[in-house]
């Protein structure tokens, strides 16, 4: 049995995320740890919201409640919306714990040994109004590049482009609007991941299986103009992790916190103590999964992300693991995806543009957008939802085919025989010939899976489906009882077997519907297929069932065009 460890790209807390957050991160790693456990391997999949940094303060602010206030609200619901869209997590942590703000802490302080860590002084916009120095993002003013008047510190959403505070024209607090801003200096810590370029090349370098958009983002950032720059870690502001070396203050420090792309991938180490400490285990049982002196040197670790999160995944979070000079476990394989774009243009949390998570949820059931989002998955290139698409993807694959066998082989038996696998016959060529087919795609469709191939592992399941419609249309028992009863039995013995097996396979994609089809099948039975003819027995003569209610309704013309109208324009 092996040893599993899943991380997903942590969701940032200021608001419910839409659906191009889910595929690039959460939904692929629930498909993989769905797999692995179904395959009998032990599985820590974790996964946080990221509560620190500017936005939540914003975000904050503009709910009218304390950040903490503001930010257990929000755990709750993305907690909860997660679980509704059957996201697996062994734990969904939180980055504002006290497991990660001493981990944090601690990290900082073993960089500072290691002489990883410098003091530098620059130059920072400050609100005389507010009594603070602003972030990037807390400031706001036109873009010098296409005059939006909403660009942020940082970059204009409308046009792309990168700035800093000092481009904008008519530069104002995103706080209280005061145009009463000037520059003054301040002390930050910078981590020196300059120092440690040759290391992190290395590292990557040792990573041969890792899809090409991850290997040649790193790459990108190490090698081109001026190379790996050193990273600030600290920021100028009230929430967040206090800057500390382990449990000792840090001289010139006081009233800073660390910046949140620093605290936030140590929460997914942070996250399994949690874990630990929420069920009453002790740190071993946490510290097997992280520790590589405490027995995560047999663990793998993979894990996923949109293409945007791979530069801090494949060099900043390293180097703060590998600076630290401690036994860390270190990812060994990252699957990073690109954007799903939304009908046309892009979706945007801040812009409330596309379907957001409980919006979609209210429409349809997950196993729905599960099916559609995991078989169009942006890996090789982005990839675009379009309502049309969706509705074609569901109606053909997820009703024409699943649905529409199980509902026949169900009803057919019912009427002729009764509600219990009919007894009689034996398998001929033409049953042996698709125990053969399907023993030839479960094998293919284990490949793709073990290799994190999300489409092509949707497209081989359909095709599992499909084999299955086939023989029936061929076999045509419906026919065959009127000649030869009893070999209409094994044929509708065969075809409630494949029910079963088909919730075996399918439960990693479409979780709740596969709960339904064993249910129909009165059994809790889900042994992996290892040997296709055996699994095509497990349901002996005798064995009763249920004819199911539909699987999977229809999406008409007339939802489509009503959901295309309702998500048109922006989320208010």
């Amino acid at each position: 049995m092996a040893r599993i460890l899943i991380t997903s790209a942590i969701p940032y807390i200021n608001g419910i995320k839409h659906l191009g957050n889910l595929i690039g991160s959460q939904l692929p790693a629930d498909l993989y740890a769905r797999y692995q456990r179904g395959r009998g391997n032990e599985v820590m999949f974790l996964c946080a919201t990221d509560e620190h940094g500017t936005p939540a303060e914003l975000a904050a602010a503009k709910a009218g409640k304390p950040v903490a206030d503001y930010c257990a609200d929000m755990y709750a619901v993305q907690a909860d919306i997660a679980n509704r869209f059957g996201l697996s997590f062994d734990h969904f942590g939180r980055s504002s714990s006290d497991q990660n703000k001493r981990l944090t802490q601690h990290f900082a302080g073993k960089l500072d040994e290691a002489g990883l860590i410098r003091e530098v002084s620059e130059k920072q916009v400050y609100s005389n109004a507010d009594g603070r120095f602003l972030p990037d993002r807390y400031i706001e003013g036109t873009c010098p590049n296409c005059g939006y008047d909403r660009a942020r510190g940082d970059q204009c959403e409308n046009c792309t482009k990168q700035l800093d505070p000092t481009d904008l024209i008519e530069p104002r607090s995103a706080i209280s609007g005061s145009t009463d801003l000037e520059i003054r200096e301040t002390k930050h810590l910078y981590l020196r991941q300059s120092a440690m370029k040759d290391q992190l090349d290395a590292w990557i370098d040792s990573k041969a299986d890792w899809p090409i958009l991850t290997t040649s983002i790193a790459k990108k950032w190490l090698h081109d103009g001026d190379g790996l720059q050193d990273r600030g870690i600290t920021r100028d502001l009230d929430w967040g992790v206090p800057v500390k070396k382990g449990d000792q203050d840090w001289p010139g420090m006081e009233g800073k916190v660390f910046y949140v792309w620093f605290d936030a991938p140590i929460e997914y180490i942070a996250c399994a103590k949690e874990w630990a400490d929420a069920s009453g285990k002790p740190d071993a049982e946490w510290e097997r999964w992280w520790r590589t002196d405490k027995g995560a040197d047999d663990v793998r670790y993979v894990q996923f992300m949109g293409k945007d999160n791979v530069p801090f995944h494949t060099l900043s979070f390293p180097a703060t693991i590998l600076g630290s000079g401690e036994p860390w476990k270190m990812v060994d394989h990252l699957k990073s995806f690109n954007y799903l774009n939304y009908d046309g243009g892009q979706f945007s949390t801040s812009q409330g543009r596309g379907v957001f998570m409980d919006q979609a949820l209210e429409i349809l059931p997950a196993d729905y957008w599960r099916w559609w989002l995991l078989s169009h998955a942006p890996e090789s290139s982005d990839s675009e939802f379009t309502w049309e698409n969706f509705q074609q993807s569901v109606n053909k694959d997820l009703a024409d085919v699943l649905g529409n066998f199980v509902s026949r082989i169900t009803k057919f038996c019912r009427s002729k025989f009764s509600e219990a696998v009919p007894e009689g016959g034996t398998f001929g060529d033409r049953e042996q010939e698709l125990i053969a087919e399907l023993t030839r795609r479960v094998r293919a469709y284990e490949g793709f899976m073990e290799a994190m191939e999300v489409r092509k592992s949707a497209q081989e399941l359909r095709a599992i489906w499909v084999a299955g419609n086939e023989y029936l249309q061929s076999a045509a028992p419906w026919s065959t009882f009127k000649e030869d009863p009893e070999q209409a039995a094994a044929q509708v013995r065969l075809g409630l077997n494949l029910i079963r097996l088909y919730a075996v396979l399918s439960a990693p994609f479409i979780p709740e519907t596969s709960a339904r089809m064993l249910s129909a099948m009165n059994t809790l039975d889900t042994s992996w297929p290892d040997q296709v003819a055996e699994a095509l027995e497990a349901l002996p003569a005798g064995h009763a069932f249920t004819v199911p209610d539909v699987l999977f309704a229809k999406i008409t013309d007339e939802q489509r065009e009503d959901w295309e109208t309702r998500f048109a324009g922006t989320r208010i």
